[in-house]
């Protein structure tokens, strides 16, 4: 049990690196912004983008890494 756990937190952590390092940061895009691109910040798009898609990436395999890291302490 102690070693699926295990394997489950480095695989979150490993994606959870990958996916913040894609990320862009938030003033990378501003002059996109300004000139009405705004819609895929806000609008129902958001969830469907790449931006979306790696944030949500971004919050799955936290919340997956800290389940994991509170079993493993649990099992230990």
């Amino acid at each position: 049990m102690e070693l699926i756990v295990r394997i489950f937190l480095i695989i979150a952590s490993l994606i959870l690196i990958a996916s913040i390092l894609l990320q862009s940061g938030k003033s990378a895009g501003m002059s996109g912004e300004i000139a009405g691109g705004a819609e895929s910040i806000w609008g129902k798009n958001k969830g469907r983008s790449y931006e979306g898609k790696l944030e949500k990436l971004t919050t799955i395999s936290a919340i997956i890494f800290v389940v994991a890291s509170l079993a493993l302490i649990v099992i230990q």
